[in-house]
């Protein structure tokens, strides 16, 4: 078995990495917090044109997946760029739609896969919140086995994170598919939110230490920059190791979502969430969560007082890590997750 990244995924990588960075994602950030969700939509279409969202769709539907490793791929670099939006979420409900199959999976999957469809959810047993709800063209709930539209997003809940707004999306809505297939496309679509969130924080962890160790590089302290005393480098240099040694537990994870893909059987490419994916998944994002939130720590302490403030463009990172780690799973869920599994 191969264990590293092909040159073709290391070059999609890089081009993400390139897109973001000519995209200015504080600014954007700042604006999809503020409710202008304008240069978030339009940096998500240039993200569906790169094939992102594609990678969660089967290509009945006009995608190119599921991708499990393409995918962490994509949500590393996202994460290490803060794209707002529910990028999670709406590579969920590309698995969740294919598994129901259906009317809803004909309406809304080329949509998801095209970018012009942003999607958020809740399912059972992960909370009753639908990140950015307000900006989704639809709200799916999964309640037992039925699949709803939900008629509203509902009222805004407060979230550490301001360009990740909650919500509870209002009761009702006539169900869109139901039985018993809907509950083991739940439990797959479960797995991909975690996964794809783990991925994200990975990326999140990645940002704060880069430029955490940039800014000691330039912060001096009795005349010698800050970076060269010993207790901050043995500071960073835990982080590292705890950020790298979450990354193999992420592909690994991959790994196992891409073998259940494989498995004959499969169909449409949706997978039917087995324990020992979820197990893995849930290895990966208790390790990649507890990761990126001890990067933020290491972060807001050696960057000091600037830390705090809102005209940091790093503060968006800082404020994105906790909430990451804890969402699709809190780190208790996930370890006893992975000791049943």
């Amino acid at each position: 078995m191969r264990f590293l990244l092909t040159d073709e995924q290391r070059e999609f990588g890089r081009s993400l990495d390139a897109l973001l960075t000519a995209a200015d994602t504080p600014a954007v950030l700042r604006a999809w917090a503020a409710g202008d969700h304008g240069p978030g939509r339009a940096l998500w279409g240039r993200l569906a044109d790169a094939g992102v969202f594609a990678l969660a769709v089967p290509e009945a539907y006009g995608g190119v997946g599921p991708l499990p490793v393409e995918a962490a791929v994509a949500c590393v670099e996202l994460g290490r760029h803060a794209v707002p939006g529910p990028v999670a979420e709406t590579l969920a409900a590309g698995v969740l739609l294919a598994g129901a199959g259906g009317p809803v999976a004909e309406e809304w999957l080329p949509g998801i896969a095209s970018g012009a469809a942003v999607v958020s959810l809740t399912l059972e047993g992960y909370g009753p919140y639908a990140p950015d709800a307000d900006a989704a063209d639809a709200v799916f709930t999964v309640s037992g086995d039925e699949l709803r539209l939900a008629p509203d997003p509902g009222e805004p809940s407060a979230s550490a994170d301001p360009a990740r707004r909650l919500f509870r999306p209002e009761p009702g809505g006539a169900p869109v598919a139901k039985g018993p297939a809907l509950r083991a496309a739940a439990r797959a679509a479960g797995d991909w939110a975690a996964f794809a969130t783990a991925a994200l924080v990975l990326g999140c962890g990645e940002e704060l230490l880069r430029a955490t160790v940039a800014y000691v590089k330039q912060r001096t302290q009795f005349g010698v920059p800050v970076g060269s005393f010993q207790a901050v480098k043995h500071r960073l240099a835990d982080t590292l190791l705890g950020l790298e040694f979450a990354r193999p537990l992420l592909y690994g994870a991959a790994a196992e979502l891409a073998s259940e893909v494989s498995r004959p059987g499969a169909g449409t490419g949706s997978a039917e969430g087995s324990p020992g994916a979820g197990a893995a998944v849930a290895a990966a994002k208790v390790t990649a969560g507890e990761a990126g939130y001890a990067a933020a720590r290491t972060a807001l302490q050696l960057h000091g007082a600037i830390g705090y403030t809102e005209e940091l463009d790093l503060a968006w990172w800082l404020r994105r890590a906790r909430p990451l780690r804890d969402a699709w799973g809190t780190p208790s869920a996930c370890r006893a997750r992975v000791l049943a599994g």
